[in-house]
Order: C-alpha cells, then structure tokens, then sequence
C-alpha cells in the first residue's frame, strides 16, 4: 500500500460565547505533494478578549494549510512550518490596533510518510490514542486556573515566536485528537477514550465529546477534531523497484546516432558510473548534455534512484552559477538526464593551466562558487562533493556548479524508503572531517570544501597535506597557507583557519562571513597571535632557530678567538 487511508471526525460549536473563534481543518493534497509534503491537520483557538480572535485563529489555519504547500519540495517540514508561522506570526502581530490585539493557539499535525511532525503554542491541545492508551503529545502554555487563566505563548502577541517541535513514528491505527481549551477543561482523559472506543462514526465521537463538555457548564467554543490513519503510505521494496525500473537504460551511444529527438555529437566524457555526450536538440538546435547511466548499474536499484535524484535536484536550483537540468521537452524511451552544455573548462583545468594565480583571481571564483552553494542551501541541499573537478568555467569566466550525484535533500530525507540510503562522502582531500568520522553534514561540511579550494587556489597546496583522511583525522594540524605563499595576508590565512576547522562548530555560520572576511581583514585576526610561532607557522620558526643558532655560534666563536689571544 503506497498511500495514505484515514477518517475523519469533526465537530464544534459556539458554545455559551458569542461568536466561534476556534477555527480547525484538515488538507490532503494530490500527488506529489502529498508525498513531498504530507497531510496537514491543525485546530486554532482565537484568544479571548482579543481584537479579533476568529481572524486570528483562521488566519493560523489557512496560512498552515496553503502557505505550506507552497514552500519548496526540498525543505524540511520543520523548516517549512517554521517560515510559515513566522511569517503569520508578524502578520497578526502588525495587523491588530495594538501589538497582540489579534492572538491565537495553534497545535498542528504533519504526518509525512510514516513521520509526525507537532507544533505547538498555546493551550489548545493534541492527544495520540494508541493500542488503548492516551497520550497527551502537547504542553499547555498557560498558568493560573478557571477564570484566572492566562496564556504564556500565543500567537500574534511577541515577534519572538517560540514554537514547540517534536517528531514522532505513526503507526497504522493511530488516532490523533485535537481540542480546544473549551473542551479537554471540561472532560475527562477516560470520556475520550471512551467516546473513540464507543463510536465506530469520528464525527459522532467528536459530537459526543463536545456534548460532554457542553453538559460540563464548559463557558467557551467547543471544538474537537479526530484523525484515524488506516494505513500509511509506505511503499513495498516491489513497488519502488518497478517504479525505478519503468525506463530502460540507454544503449551506448555514438555520433550521429538519434534518442528521443537529441543527436549525439560526440562522447565528452565516460566513466565507470556514467557517460557524458554532448548533444543537439532537433527541435531548438540548442547545444545539451545527456548524461546515460552505465549498464553495470542495471541491477542497482539504488544507483538507479541517485541517478534519477539528480534531475529533480537541477531542475529545482534556479542559479547562474549552477548547471540547469532541464525536463525533456519529449516523452523518453529510456534513461537519460538533459542538461545544458557549458562550453569552458573544469576548475582543476584552469588551475593546472595557470599555476600563477592573484588574489582577485582566486577570490572571485570562490565568491562565485560560494553563490552557487548558497543555492543549494536555501533549498536545504547539500551538495557533499564540491571539488574543482565538478566545477566548471565558461567562456565568460562565469563559474558554475555541476554534478549532483551526491547531493543530500533534507525534504526526501524525511521519506520511508525500503531502499537503503547511502552517505557518499564525496572526494578524499576536500571532504570534511566529520564525514569520515561517520556524522551526517552540514551547510558547514561544504563550507569546508569550498574553504580547500580556496587554499588551493592562493596556495596551489592542500591545507591538510595529501595524506588527509588517513589516521587520527581529530589530530591533524592546519599548515599555515603563508607557509606556501608569504604574500598572503596574516587575516586572509586565518579566515582560512577558521573555515578549516576539524570541528564544524567553530567554523564559520554562514558562507557570507567566509566571503567577508577573506575579501576584508576581521579585526579579531589582526590581534597579537596567541599561538605559539611553531604551530603558527614551522618554516618560520627553524629559520629563526636555525638563525638565532648560527648567530649564537658566531659570538661563541669571536669570543673564544678574543680569550685566546689574551
């Protein structure tokens, strides 16, 4: 079963106030988004007293249920929801007569394959009924009791927004059941349980629950919401193999041969993994790639499913400084990925052609590469194999990203597969550290790769010598990029340093800084240097003892000639 099979119960009402200001739903998108996004459940609790607390609580609920559609593929859903609720959260905040005239609760429920995702703030609450018992999954933010009871969180009363997270497994046959204060105040954890147990109809549950609470003298909205997940959607090893399996690979292809309207032109490139041939398209006459998967992998089904990754990563970044992906104009008979043809040279060509290279050089191609990354991680990518090999130069010197064969997508991560998930840590000298200490990456782990290059480009040397990645990695020593080009600026290398880090924690936040501080000197590098001269820079160090040795000598020398001679 590849899909998701759930009922739903409903039910609220005024209640003794005079306006319903609780505001509640449930979202269930088509394909793909119910895959790349989940289903979406949230009730919201407009707060009492308040300007207008029914704008709020559906401004909360509508926001949820569209906004987090519409944010990328590629996200996570924390990252999604939180951006959604931020950006609600200032909407209320300015749009009341005062800051916190217009406030709700919010609790939501994301379950993306077989993963829940809670958020919470507020009072309103959300209960999880499994094999017989009832969990409460949220914390109430109020204080006080009865009449004198008052909200801690709430949305739209601070621009700071503090959102409980949690994620947890579902299973199937899980319930999940929301409520507002007006009713889980005024009924009992074992009436819940027994409305569920009792009614096979949710809504009729839910109808029963706000009954209680209504008999209860309960003085608010009543609100209730049940969601029972049948089955989930977690595809059978089968289903994935015959959904991998629906193209052929292509046969090996040569010059003037014909796939799907693409001529070949030539073989650019072949490896053991993949072949790289430089195409027309009939149609447009447009210059592509196509890049054919190799026939050793027919029988790979993980490879398979790296391979076609690809596509959905370059389709999606939108940079100049990375390869386009296109989507094939025409239905494929088999295999492939089309891509635009840059015509230039790889960075490690550039690099082996000029072995002379200037700051501003070197400088800008990083600048380049870094807004290339910046790409990626917006999208929440981690490219995880930057190395001048898979960077490309055209002829108007704009550089450019290729090769997405290893890039991690935090928004697929959070999908089942019965298919094993590899981690490529990409290539030896410019992988971080933490990868071959078997820790997952960060937007710091390709900070790190770009930080190689960089050294490589002012120094034409690795930072870390070629043995890197062999060993105690925790013990290695930064060598000093001045060890290898003097001209560099004493900052300059310590940006390095920083960018260098062994622990990704002490490298920089964000790529920006890195740019900042290797463009202009970072006070904090021009101080007096704590380190000792030996570990700053060794070469240094022995010409001064070797100096200092020499010159020792020479006074010792002098002064034995001038005992003697008295």
């Amino acid at each position: 079963m590849t899909h998701f099979e759930l009922d739903i119960g409903q039910h609220s009402e005024t209640g003794k106030k005079k306006e319903n200001q609780d505001s509640f739903g449930v979202l269930i998108p088509d394909e793909p988004e119910v895959t790349y996004k989940g289903i979406v459940a949230v009730i919201a609790d407009g707060v009492s007293g308040c300007e207008d607390g029914k704008i709020a609580s559906e401004s909360c609920v509508k926001s949820l249920l569209h906004d987090y559609y519409a944010t990328p593929d590629s996200w996570s859903v924390k990252r999604s929801v939180e951006k959604v609720l931020l950006a609600t959260n200032r909407w209320l905040y300015g749009q009341g007569s005062q800051p916190g005239s217009l406030a709700s609760t919010l609790s939501a429920l994301i379950v993306k394959s077989s993963t829940a995702h809670i958020f919470h703030i507020g009072d309103s609450r959300i209960y999880r009924f499994r094999g017989g018992r009832l969990e409460q999954l949220t914390q109430d933010h109020s204080w006080g009791s009865g009449e004198n009871q008052y909200l801690s969180r709430a949305m739209g009363i601070d621009l700071r927004l503090d959102i409980d997270y949690r994620s947890l497994a579902v299973e199937p046959e899980d319930i999940f059941i929301f409520t507002t204060d007006g009713v889980h105040e005024y009924v009992s954890a074992e009436a819940i349980v027994k409305a569920i147990e009792d009614h096979e109809d949710l809504n009729q549950a839910a109808f029963e629950l706000v009954r209680q609470a209504s008999n209860a003298d309960s003085p608010d909205n009543l609100t209730c919401q049940i969601i029972y997940f049948r089955q989930l959607p977690v595809p059978s090893e089968q289903e994935v193999l015959l959904k991998l399996s629906e193209l052929p690979f292509p046969p090996l292809l040569e010059a003037g041969m014909k796939l799907d309207g693409y001529r070949i032109v030539r073989e650019i490139s072949a490896s053991k993994r993949v072949q790289i041939y430089l195409a027309v398209d009939e149609e447009s006459g447009d210059k592509v790639v196509l890049k054919t998967p190799s026939p050793n992998f027919e029988d790979d089904p993980i490879y398979i499913d790296l391979f076609s990754h690809e596509e959905w990563v370059g389709s999606r970044i939108q940079s100049p400084h990375v390869m386009r992906v296109f989507k094939p104009k025409r239905r494929r008979s088999c295999l492939y990925l089309v891509s635009e043809y840059i015509e230039g040279e790889t960075l490690r060509q550039w690099m082996d052609e000029h072995p002379q290279r200037d700051f501003q050089q070197a400088r800008g191609f990083v600048d380049q590469i870094a807004k290339g990354l910046m790409a990626f991680h917006r999208l929440e990518m981690l490219h995880q194999d930057l190395k001048p090999e898979n960077i490309m130069i055209d002829q108007d010197g704009i550089v450019k990203l290729i090769d997405f064969g290893s890039v991690k997508i935090a928004g697929l991560e959070e999908i089942s597969s019965p298919l094993e998930r590899i981690q490529l840590l990409g290539t030896k000298h410019y992988a971080a550290p933490e990868y071959f200490l078997g820790y997952a990456g960060s937007s710091r782990s390709d900070q790190f790769s770009l930080a190689v290059i960089a050294y490589e480009l002012l120094t034409g040397h690795l930072p870390y010598g070629e043995n890197y990645g062999e060993g105690n990695i925790t013990r290695i020593k930064y060598h000093s990029a001045r060890r290898w080009n003097p001209d560099i600026p004493v900052w300059m290398d310590r940006a390095l340093e920083k960018a260098l880090s062994i622990d990704p924690d002490k490298r920089y936040d964000t790529l920006s800084e890195f740019l900042h501080d290797l463009e202009k000197p970072n006070p904090g590098f021009l101080q007096k240097d704590r380190q000792p001269l030996l570990e700053r820079d060794p070469l240094t160090f022995w010409q001064v003892v070797a100096f200092g040795s020499l010159a020792l000598n020479l006074i010792l020398i002098l002064w034995l000639a001038i005992s003697s001679q008295t």
